[in-house]
């Protein structure tokens, strides 16, 4: 079991009248090679889950085991270093540095990861050619499409080969086109043996995942494995 958390709250304000429960009493596992969605509208607890889940924060009370790992005793160094070379993270607005050429933006974690010069940029060049971009490497983001943009995002998530992908609303800045080749590539990583997480607010984005987790008011009130028309 890769993912395992047993009655998981995140609460902010505890004890205060104006305490929230982003997550009020989550229990979920994951097995490896998975390809799971957790879907929920706005207020629903899904980024709060995705931080959890992520290393990004740690629960308020109850379990997170990370591949046997209790999440909870382990100090923001070594959260930061599960986040570092367990976990690729593709968000939304990509988070890419403006100031950096698109090689570099892909070589950025694998410098924090301690990774030599010829072995990062050999990973990074081979991360870029999977998405289609080996021929921008010198280009600044400011000067790429949002599509491109987001394909840097995902080369930079690959590049160290992370055994978790952990895509949060990969599509929403996208049209439906390139939205639609980001999720086939999410896919094919699945088809490889990544596990994938994905998290979104969209049905039909979901609808692309082999499993459907849903949240409302912090709690999963539906949790089903779907039929999936694969792109």
């Amino acid at each position: 079991m890769l993912v395992r958390l047993k009655d998981v709250y995140k609460i902010y304000g505890e004890g205060l009248e104006s305490e929230v429960r982003a997550l009020d009493g989550v229990s979920l596992e994951i097995d490896r090679g998975e390809f799971v969605a957790i879907v929920g509208q706005s207020g629903s607890g899904k980024s709060t889950m995705m931080n959890v889940l992520g290393c990004l924060d740690v629960p308020t009370r109850g379990t997170y085991l990370l591949d046997g790992t209790d999440v909870r005793e382990l100090t923001d160094k070594e959260l930061s270093r599960i986040r570092n070379k367990q976990i690729g993270f593709i968000f939304q607005q990509y988070n890419l540095i403006q100031s950096l050429t698109v090689l570099e933006n892909v070589e950025l974690p694998l410098i924090y990861q301690g990774v030599n010069a010829d072995d990062r940029r050999e990973m990074a060049l081979a991360a870029l050619e999977r998405v289609g971009l080996a021929g921008r490497i010198k280009h600044h983001p400011t000067e790429m499409s949002g599509g491109q943009q987001q394909r840097v995002a995902i080369a930079r998530a690959i590049a160290a080969h992370p055994p978790i992908i952990m895509a949060d609303e990969p599509t929403g800045a996208l049209d439906s086109h390139t939205g639609q080749e980001v999720l086939h590539f999410l896919q094919q990583l699945n088809r490889e043996g990544t596990t994938v997480i994905l998290i979104t607010h969209d049905n039909g984005i979901a609808a692309t995942a082999r499993r459907c987790v849903r949240l409302a008011d912090g709690k999963i009130v539906d949790d089903r494995v779907q039929e999936v028309d694969w792109l």
